[in-house]
Formats: structure tokens, C-alpha cells, sequence
């Protein structure tokens, strides 16, 4: 508002009771002056007021806007008052740096929740009392609860009293607590759970979940190894030191003992280097440090070679190895390997085939694949250890398999190559009936000369 606008409604009433007071100079005149200057400055007042009351509430209708959102486009008004305009200009400056405040919380809330959704830890934060107020996506993943979780209060998601206490401590004493869980049900795990107080006089709690279901796996994995060749070397050893230490104490010089005991000591250390053999074999399988050739192995060819160095072993035992396997039938695989996956199913074929029995060696292509079966008509397998033929070191018979010679090694070693050869095994048995050994291999592509 003008100057000239304020002062205008104030001066004419003072100028007509001035006029009016010279030209009736009476008290009479005087009191009707006064009710006048009185009207005039009701009048002055109430037009300053209406102007002051249009112009706050304009200013209050664009902060709402603001507020709401709705961007500030009212034009300037030429009669506003100053204070009215200072207070404006109060609003905008609070809220820029409202907005601008606003917009980094909303970027650092966007940045926290994208790194928490990016984290394969699952995670859930709560409040004094315990309840999930927040989670990223990871724990429902580890979970699997079967409705929200927020809301939620840590017994009434798993029923562990010792996580629940674990929440409470946090909440209430500030004492952070390392534990694990054993999560039952169709796929039972193991979870690492570290919780947290907040801190910085934040009430409540924070809570980590990390699935070592696999790590602990993969320990025990390492033990059972381990005290399996422990087991597996220590045989062998002991039959080597006892028998020398006999020969040492006086038997080398007994002409029909010591001849079988040097037998003996020299069979356990063949035993002891096979095993160790298959062991460095086995371990460069796994960490791939064995690259594959893959080229066109022809494997009538693969399977005749095999076959030719268990051979004598056969005749030793009465037994007829045959060959089926078609001439044209051609496998993309290593050729070493390919003999090595074809040696050991055979070799275990005629070890625990009884005398007089027989082995077969089957070829064919099916499904666009190579397939080779190996049969044979020894004892057989129980189906309770169909599945678990191709761990390493087990055995069904363990003391015959000993007996036998065999490292526990083979099979395990068979499964590896063709998995770094695109392939897989399958094993059928039945007690008494013989057992089915049957390889899948890639097929190689036909040759240009053989397709004309």
C-alpha cells in the first residue's frame, strides 16, 4: 500500500473538523467536529484493516500453496504493506531452504534403501519396543515369511526366544549380541545374526542376517574329506610300517615270510600312490585346473582302448568283456578323458563282477547326444546308495571295497570329468542283478567330409 493511501483516509477528517470548528466556532459545533474526526477515524481504521486483512490472507492462501506443492506464480501487489511484505519474503526464504532440505532427505533416504535392497544380507530395523518398523528386500528372500513384516515383532516371525531376547537387550540395555539359527521346514538353513542397538540416542535396534547354510556345508564337506583321507592313507601306512618294522626286527632273514611281506609292503605303497594320484586328480578337477581339449573322440575307438588295459584283469577272473558300440559314433569331449571316464567305470565293472561273469559297453545316439552304457552282472547296488555313489570316499561295502583295492576315488572323479565335459552320469542297480553305469556326452558335429 502507497503512502499517499495511508495518509489520505487520516487527513480529511482532521481538515474537516478544522473547517468546521472556524466556520461555527461553538461547543455545539466542537462535539459534532469530534463525532465526526471519530467517524472519520473509525473510517480510516476499518479501510486500513479490510486492506491488511485481504493481504494476509492472500499471503496465506500462496503459503498453503506452497506447502502443497503448487509452484509460487501470484503477481506482486503495488498497495501491499512493507511488514506484510517482509513476512513474505520470510515464507519464501524458509521455504527454499525447507524444499532444499527436503529434497537431500529424500535423496539420502532413496540412496539408504537402495543400499540396503543391494545387500545379499538381509536386514530389518526396530523400534524400542522391538517391532520391525523397516527391511530390505533380501530378508523376506532369507525368510519366506508368509505375510508382512513390519509390524511385526521378532517372536512372532521366528520362534527363537533367543533372537527375541537378543532384540530386547539391544533395546533396552544397548548390548549387542552374535548368534545362530537353525531354520527348519523343507529347506532347513543356518543364519549368522549379529543385533545391534541403533545408537546416537536413536531408540531401538538393527538386526543382520547372513545365510551360512552353504559355508557350513561346505565345512563339514572339509572335515568328512579330511577324516576320510586320514582314514584312507592311514590303511595302507600301517600295513607299510608294521611290515617293515617286522622285516627290520629280524623276519627279512626268514626265506618264506619275508618274500610275502616285501609283496605286501610293495602293494600298499601301489595303493598309497593311487590314492594319492586320484586325490591331485580329483583336486585339479575341482579347482579347473585342468583344461579341456574338446574335440571329435571317436569312442568305439576310446571304449577298445579302456578296454584293452582291464583286459588281463578279466581273463584273471574268468570274466568276457564285450563291446558294442558303433564305429561312427563320435563324442565332442577330451580324448583323455573320455578314456579315463570309460577306464574307471570298467575297472570297477570287473572288480566287483564275481568270476565267470561279463561285462558289456553299449553305444548309441539318443536325443542328439552320445550315450554309453557300461553292464555288468557282479553284485549289485542297494537303491539307499544309488545316491550317493559319486561322493568322494564313499563306499557301499567298505571293508570289500578295500579288499578290492579301490580308492573311494573313481566314480567321484567320473562325474567331475564329464561335468567339465557337458556331460553327466547315471547309475541302475538292483542287489544280485548287476549294475548299469550309463555316460552322456555332447555329440560332435558331422565332419564336411562326411556329409559330402
Amino acid at each position: 500500500m502507497t503512502l499517499r493511501a495511508i495518509l489520505l483516509p487520516l487527513l480529511v477528517p482532521a481538515l474537516v473538523v478544522a473547517v468546521l470548528v472556524a466556520v461555527l466556532d461553538s461547543p455545539a459545533s466542537a462535539l459534532a467536529a469530534a463525532l465526526v474526526t471519530l467517524a472519520g477515524s473509525l473510517m480510516a481504521l476499518g479501510v486500513s484493516r479490510g486492506a491488511l486483512q485481504r493481504q494476509l490472507d492472500t499471503l496465506a492462501l500462496h503459503t498453503r500453496g506452497r506447502a502443497e506443492g503448487a509452484l509460487a506464480t501470484h503477481p506482486s501487489d503495488p498497495d501491499q504493506l512493507e511488514e506484510v511484505a517482509n513476512l513474505e519474503g520470510a515464507i519464501d526464504s524458509l521455504h527454499s531452504r525447507l524444499s532444499a532440505r527436503n529434497t537431500r532427505l529424500t535423496q539420502e533416504a532413496r540412496t539408504l534403501t537402495a543400499v540396503l535392497d543391494g545387500m545379499a544380507e538381509g536386514v530389518w530395523v526396530t523400534d524400542a519396543e522391538g517391532t520391525v518398523l523397516r527391511h530390505n528386500d533380501a530378508l523376506r528372500d532369507i525368510l519366506q515369511p508368509t505375510g508382512e513384516l513390519i509390524g511385526q515383532r521378532p517372536l512372532a516371525l521366528l520362534r527363537n526366544d533367543v533372537l527375541h531376547d537378543a532384540v530386547m537387550r539391544a533395546c533396552g540395555e544397548g548390548t549387542s549380541t552374535r548368534l545362530e539359527l537353525e531354520l527348519e521346514g523343507l529347506f532347513p538353513r543356518t543364519l549368522s545374526v549379529r543385533v545391534t542397538p541403533l545408537g546416537r540416542d536413536l531408540p531401538g535396534s538393527a538386526a543382520v542376517f547372513h545365510d551360512i547354510t552353504e559355508l557350513r556345508r561346505l565345512e563339514k564337506v572339509r572335515k568328512d574329506f579330511v577324516a576320510n583321507v586320514s582314514h584312507e592313507l592311514r590303511t595302507p601306512i600301517t600295513a607299510i610300517r608294521g611290515y617293515a618294522e617286522t622285516l627290520q626286527g629280524g623276519a627279512l632273514n626268514d626265506a618264506v615270510m619275508a618274500p610275502k611281506m616285501v609283496e605286501i609292503i610293495h602293494r600298499q605303497s601301489e595303493r598309497l600312490s593311487e590314492l594319492v594320484e586320484d586325490l591331485l586328480e580329483l583336486s585339479r578337477l575341482e579347482s579347473r585346473e585342468v583344461r579341456l581339449q574338446l574335440t571329435e573322440v571317436p569312442l568305439a575307438e576310446a571304449a577298445a582302448r579302456a578296454a584293452d588295459t582291464v583286459r588281463p584283469k578279466a581273463e584273471g577272473k574268468s570274466q568276457r568283456v564285450s563291446l558294442h558300440v558303433p564305429g561312427e559314433l563320435r563324442a565332442l569331449g577330451d580324448s583323455r578323458a573320455v578314456e579315463q571316464v570309460l577306464l574307471n567305470l570298467l575297472d570297477n565293472a570287473v572288480k566287483y563282477t564275481p568270476a565267470g561273469g561279463r561285462v558289456d559297453v553299449y553305444g548309441a545316439c539318443e536325443d542328439g547326444r552320445c550315450v554309453v552304457r557300461v553292464k555288468d552282472t557282479g553284485l549289485g547296488i542297494e537303491p539307499r546308495h544309488l545316491s550317493r555313489i559319486f561322493e568322494r570316499f564313499y563306499r557301499v561295502d567298505k571293508g570289500r571295497s578295500r579288499d578290492m583295492g579301490g580308492t573311494g576315488l573313481g566314480l567321484s572323479i567320473v562325474k567331475h570329468l564329464l561335468q567339465a565335459m557337458d556331460g553327466e552320469v547315471k547309475v541302475e542297480s538292483q542287489p544280485n542283478e548287476g549294475s548299469t553305469f550309463t555316460i552322456f556326452l555332447p555329440q560332435a558335429a558331422p565332419s564336411k567330409a562326411a556329409t559330402g
